[in-house]
């Protein structure tokens, strides 16, 4: 079976108009958060940006079930504890604490372009680990990418030529990276759920670091404020990410997401009056080139879906999803356990949660 090839996957637009979204909310919080660490230090920053995650999304969480009682979206279940805590603690713990702690010395724009090394990262470990197909192109986006990050961490200024806290940077980059992959596994399951707990636990753990590491809080102003920006810019930013990993991949997805640092240099450069050098823009300008190759991929081949059981959110309105229901119900997104027959077809695809399959050299 065949179907219409109209370039990108049409169900694909959708995410990437998520990651994209994504991407702007994360992109602004390097340079605000660096305008916090005047205010308050590194470690508790980080707690309450992740409890702000958590309280925005369990808010919204209670305001979404009065609106909407029926259950759009899959619970997580036992088999994703896993998963789950391994994101936690490489993301929402050891990533951020290790980033803030490099931004004291690494300047907004410069990290935020760095922030890049993320999406490398990411693919990576997809691909190696993981096993999620990469394509020519998207190694090719990777290569760029990574060519922009060594650039902007080489500074001749220093004795060796290399910026620790740059360094820093790339090395939360790495652990993001694995939280990306972790929570890939566990994409279909309801979002808000996920991205909720990861900000309770890891915001909880942070706080008591701080606490043991005898941080001064800072005041209600400055906690309140730096709560808000967690729910944008970690919790909502987050939410429409995983939602973007179910169409697109953890590789794709990330990449995407390295469009993040557009808005975080536009405004370092107004918030923190700093300014580019040769090097920023050329780095610049590969980020944008990585982030193109992406956006334009395609990717087509003859594939077979294996029988499978499995619940996620879904719709009826495209080849893999014929299934009927009993209560006649009128077509929704929805989310129940459903099964999926064996099929072979041909058609555009990303590696989303139906399309995870192993490659030919040639494919």
């Amino acid at each position: 079976m065949r179907l219409k090839n109209d370039g990108m996957q049409r169900n694909a637009i959708p995410a990437v108009v998520q990651a994209l979204l994504a991407a702007l909310l994360f992109g602004v919080s390097t340079p605000i958060s660096k305008f916090f660490l005047g205010e308050i230090e590194p470690v508790p920053l980080v707690a309450f940006l992740y409890l702000g995650s958590g309280i925005g999304l369990a808010i919204f969480q209670i305001i979404q079930r009065d609106k909407q009682p029926e259950n759009t979206e899959a619970s997580l279940k036992r088999s994703d504890i896993g998963w789950l805590t391994g994101a936690v603690l490489t993301g929402g713990v050891i990533a951020p604490i290790i980033l803030l702690f490099s931004l004291r010395d690494t300047p907004g724009a410069i990290a935020s372009l760095l922030l890049n090394f993320e999406g490398v990262a990411t693919t990576l470990i997809a691909a190696s680990i993981f096993k999620e197909a990469v394509s020519r192109r998207a190694w090719l986006a990777i290569i760029v990418i990574t060519a922009a990050s060594i650039l902007l961490s080489v500074m001749p200024d220093e004795d060796w030529g290399i910026s620790l806290s740059a360094v820093g940077v790339l090395v939360a980059c790495f652990f993001w990276g694995v939280d990306n992959n972790f929570t890939r596994n566990i994409s279909s399951k309801n979002p808000v759920s996920i991205v909720m707990i990861k900000g309770f636990a890891a915001g909880t753990f942070s706080l008591f670091l701080a606490i043991i590491l005898g941080n001064q809080l800072p005041d209600w102003t400055t906690i309140i404020k730096a709560m808000l920006l967690g729910s944008l810019s970690y919790g909502l930013s987050i939410t429409l990410f995983i939602r973007a990993m179910r169409g697109l991949g953890a590789a794709r997805t990330s990449a995407l997401y390295g469009t993040a640092p557009l808005a975080g240099v536009t405004l370092s450069f107004v918030l923190l009056n700093e300014s580019g050098s040769s090097l920023f823009l050329i780095a610049l300008l590969l980020m944008i080139v990585g982030a193109v190759l992406l956006v334009y991929e395609e990717h087509h081949h003859s594939h077979m879906h294996e029988a499978v059981v499995h619940e996620h959110w879904h719709q009826h309105d495209d080849d893999h999803h014929l299934h009927h229901h009993d209560d006649l119900k009128p077509v929704r997104a929805h989310s129940h356990e459903h099964k999926h027959d064996q099929q072979e077809h041909t058609h555009h695809h990303m590696p989303d949660i139906h399309h995870r399959h192993t490659h030919n050299s040639d494919e």
